[in-house]
């Protein structure tokens, strides 16, 4: 155990620091501050030593250098088992400093601020505190460094009860805790700036996402996985959204509720999507949730068991009654009533995730491959479908271009190959993850036919072009009467002309949408 007689203390965030500082000078703790955090501390009756006095320095520069001195970070880095280091201490009359708790300059919430300029960042980039952290996590061994308020409380406990000591276990952790801090700074710092500069791709690829939680498992029980977040999104994304009844998100929960959460953002009205293995089983757009949900359910009721399930709108008394009669694993959604969360509440291993405070554009994507990451931003380019255009005789009629830029909508996010067939505002049937293109055409009819939904009449979405015009023949005997396809192939003629042939109308969308 090590006693602390000296602490250091310089934060921004000063949450919890003049109660962490009473209960350390309590303890008969001599407490050093710097500027904003001594005024503080003796606004609040605490006896604090300006670090001026240890330096024989004021602080100088607009308080950019105050810490940055041989006699802080001697006193910091000094190894108190080193009989020359001690030597030196006592030559240069330096006192050890054994516990320091600094957080650092709001370099993130400046960048998060509307029309913050270049200059307030750089303003705002912390010098003398990532210093004095990684002075102090160095030499863990001796001094205990805290970078989070949340830790001042527990720290206050341990050292009351051991003497005002603090135990080497304790003062690792917060060693790697301290480190960790400073790298996600800097790195954020980096990402800021690179955007600054016009550069979406920074030579040096930083990620430093905190650790929300460990998952019981990944894909499956033998996989170990966590959760972790991304301090650049700034609180927003389903990784940030609060759980407010259920049991333990899995692996496979969380996977299955962005599929869904991104499906429903694509509609202004209200809309339901349900989602198997990220795959959508059942999606519908209506006047009202309540309707949405139940066109959605009626696409396959037999998949939807087990589902996790998305809205676009609050959940609602209605659409919770309807949903209590199925089971469903989670539900995401832009918040709650207090009648669905009543309904539901019986529900006790119904996992409710609310959006409502958490919407967010897609940032970057990321696939692991060995030995390295590929990234890539997100498919949320915006289309207007008056850019499409009709490359057959026929023009869809005003029913079809509903039903197509409804189908557009979800093909975005069904695995490649990818077909579906819907009427206006219901999916009908899904071809999804095939090798072949003409096989998703035709596992999409299957699917409607066996779920006894009418092909005849409905129009089909391929999220990538017709490589032959078999797949839209195929369509086409099915009753498919329009079709939209980015378009592309060298076969575009031959396509175009078995669409001509059988009086299926066909828009191109220039742009596809792959999702492997």
């Amino acid at each position: 155990m090590k006693k602390i007689a000296r602490a250091l203390l310089s934060v921004s965030d000063k949450t919890g620091i003049a109660d962490f500082a009473a209960g350390l000078s309590n303890m008969g703790v001599e407490i050093i501050s710097t500027g904003g955090t001594a005024r503080l501390l003796r606004e609040n009756g605490i006896s604090a030593r300006d670090v001026a006095s240890i330096t024989g320095f004021p602080e100088i520069l607009d308080g950019r250098v105050k810490t940055l001195h041989p006699r802080v970070h001697g006193a910091i880095l000094a190894v108190r088992a080193n009989p020359e280091h001690q030597a030196t201490l006592k030559t240069h009359a330096i006192e050890p400093i054994d516990l320091v708790a600094v957080n650092l300059y709001p370099f993130e919430r400046v960048a998060a601020t509307e029309g913050s300029s270049l200059e307030q960042l750089i303003e705002n980039i912390d010098i003398g505190g990532p210093a004095m952290i990684r002075s102090a996590a160095k030499n863990f061994d001796d001094v205990a460094i805290v970078v989070d308020p949340a830790d001042y409380g527990p720290l206050l406990d341990e050292a009351r009860q051991s003497g005002v000591s603090i135990s080497r276990e304790t003062r690792w952790r917060l060693a790697r805790k301290a480190f960790a801090a400073t790298a996600a700074y800097d790195s954020f710092i980096v990402r800021v700036l690179e955007q600054r500069a016009g550069q979406p791709w920074p030579q040096h690829l930083s990620l430093t996402y905190p650790k929300v939680m460990d998952l019981r498992y990944g894909e499956n029980p033998h996989q170990q996985a966590a959760l972790y977040r991304n301090p650049i999104a700034q609180g927003r994304g389903l990784a940030f959204a609060p759980q407010l009844q259920g049991k333990e998100l899995s692996f496979n929960n969380l996977v299955d509720l962005e599929a869904a959460w991104r499906l429903v953002e694509e509609f202004a009205e209200p809309a339901t999507a349900i989602i198997k293995h990220t795959n959508p089983c059942g999606a519908a757009t209506a006047p009202t949730l309540v309707q949405s949900y139940h066109a959605a359910l009626n696409v396959d009721p037999v998949s939807a068991f087990g589902s996790v399930i998305a809205f676009n709108r609050p959940l609602d008394g209605p659409t919770a009654e309807a949903l209590s009669k199925l089971f469903v694993e989670a539900i995401i959604a832009p918040g709650f009533s207090p009648e669905s969360l009543e309904r539901l509440g019986a529900k006790k291993n119904l996992r409710l995730m609310d959006m409502s405070a958490h919407q967010d554009e897609e940032g970057w994507q990321f696939k692991t491959i060995g030995g390295g990451l590929l990234v890539q931003t997100a498919d949320t380019l915006a289309e207007d479908p008056k850019e499409w255009k009709c490359v057959t005789q026929r023009q869809p009629s005003d029913d079809e271009l509903r039903a197509l830029a409804f189908a557009w909508r979800v093909v975005k996010h069904v695995k490649s190959n990818a077909i579906v067939l819907a009427q206006a505002g219901v999916l009908v049937g899904v071809g999804a993850g095939q090798m072949s293109r003409v096989d998703a055409v035709k596992l999409a009819i299957w699917k409607a036919r066996e779920l006894q939904h009418e092909v005849q009449g409905s129009v089909a979405a391929s999220d990538a072009f017709f490589p032959f015009p078999d797949g839209l023949e195929a369509a086409a005997e099915a009753g498919v009467t329009a079709v939209i396809q980015p378009g592309g192939s060298v076969r575009d003629a031959d396509v175009i002309a078995a669409a001509n042939r059988s009086g299926v109308a066909m828009l191109l969308t220039g742009r596809r949408h792959f999702r492997h």
